[in-house]
């Protein structure tokens, strides 16, 4: 069985904007997290949640939930892929790294569900 998609995340130059427009097209309830400059994109019934967040280029980019990232990162160095962010502990809430396949796509991966720490 593979990996599951767990989070997606959105990037724009006015994350405002963004949070404005996806809570208008798709309904989405954005929760806006200024500490963070952040907007927290609720799951629905048979979605994932996400987040829309302010840069200065446009991207789209998701995230794999994975058992340990440092074992996957080797794999993904392995196979080609190269690591763009060691692991880092957003605290009291996951563990996440990102990593750019062969093509180039930034990819997140996540480990731990989002309840807590996880190291």
């Amino acid at each position: 069985m593979g990996k599951a998609v767990v989070h997606f995340e959105i990037a724009g130059t006015d994350r405002h904007a963004l949070q404005q427009f996806y809570g208008d097209v798709f309904d989405w309830h954005v929760q806006d997290m200024p500490e963070m400059e952040y907007g927290m994109v609720k799951p629905s019934e048979r979605g994932i949640g996400g987040g829309l967040w302010q840069d200065a280029t446009p991207s789209v980019r998701i995230y794999v939930e994975v058992d340990d990232l440092d074992a996957t990162l080797k794999q993904i160095e392995a196979n080609g892929g190269a690591i763009e962010t060691a692991p880092m502990e957003v605290p009291d809430i996951v563990t996440f790294a990102l990593f750019r396949d062969p093509a180039g796509n930034t990819i997140g991966l996540v480990q731990g569900d989002g309840t807590g720490p996880t190291a």
